[in-house]
């Protein structure tokens, strides 16, 4: 007998695949286990969202436990994304941290010199990118002091960076552990190729604004691939989007430059819009 899971099975299936943390994957495995159909056809299905509960509840329970004595420790997302430079001890982090960014972390030969996240912003072409140098990944990162807190501000990434040469392999398995798939981009030895990846991977383009007569503004506004003016009226002010009355583009979304466009017009990476109001 086929399964033929309803609509709202359906939702909480999307739901837990696009959820990026631990307690909003149970909450859409547990709507999962609710919706579907019980009858023997379903068994196997059950008895499998069932086990991913169980895992998912283990890893919860293992996560809190390796906060106790860090609950008062927090990072703040900060920019347009937020990427973090992952790898074992004494591969470079900090001295790529410092070349990405504003950061001056603490650099030494010998191993560990990173205890606690370092962060810097990267301006990337006028969009601000938070950049996180994790503390080494070790075997069992988990279990180690503030295991727990780390492995939550590699979940809340946008993206990871890994450095040539280190072990992938411990990395990845140490992430598989705690349930985390996150794209990445090796560092290579040319930041300015690394730059161009990490925009490439995070699913974004920049938008730049300018008003009538003047130029253009340095600060780029960040948005999904795919969006359309609309999302962006709203990201710059609610007014925007209640007084526009049309924009003039310029860039690859259109055939000619300056075009006028509506609200529904996508737009693509570096294009320049100029908004006008009623």
């Amino acid at each position: 007998m086929p399964v033929n899971p309803g609509i709202q099975y359906q939702l909480a299936e999307e739901e837990f695949n696009k959820a990026d943390n631990i307690i909003d994957k149970l909450k859409a495995l547990q709507r999962m286990y609710a919706t579907v159909p019980k009858h023997k056809g379903s068994e196997g299905l059950q008895k499998e969202i069932k086990a991913k509960i169980a895992k998912y509840k283990k890893l919860l329970a293992k996560e809190k436990q390796t906060k106790k004595g860090s609950s008062h420790l927090s990072v703040k997302k900060d920019g347009d994304a937020c990427i973090c430079i992952l790898g074992k001890t004494n591969v470079g982090k900090s001295t790529l941290l410092s070349k990405l960014t504003n950061a001056k972390p603490l650099i030494n030969e010998y191993e560990f010199t990173t205890k606690m996240p370092e962060i810097g912003i990267l301006d990337y072409k006028g969009v601000k990118l938070q950049i996180i140098e994790m503390p080494a990944i070790v075997e069992d990162y988990i279990s180690i002091e503030r295991g727990g807190f780390f492995l939550g501000v590699i979940r809340n990434a946008d993206l990871l960076i890994f450095i040539e040469g280190d072990d992938y392999k411990l990395i990845k398995n140490e992430l598989e552990k705690s349930d985390i798939k996150k794209k990445f981009v090796v560092y290579k030895n040319d930041i300015g190729k690394l730059k161009e990846n990490i925009w490439k991977n995070l699913s974004l383009i920049k938008v730049y604004t300018k008003s009538k007569g003047n130029k253009i503004d340095n600060r780029a506004l960040a948005l999904k691939k795919g969006s359309k003016v609309r999302e962006l009226t709203k990201e710059i002010h609610k007014d925007f989007f209640k007084k526009f009355k049309f924009a003039r583009v310029w860039g690859k979304s259109v055939k000619h430059d300056g075009s006028r466009v509506g609200l529904d017009h996508k737009l693509e990476d570096d294009d320049v819009v100029e908004l006008h109001e009623k």
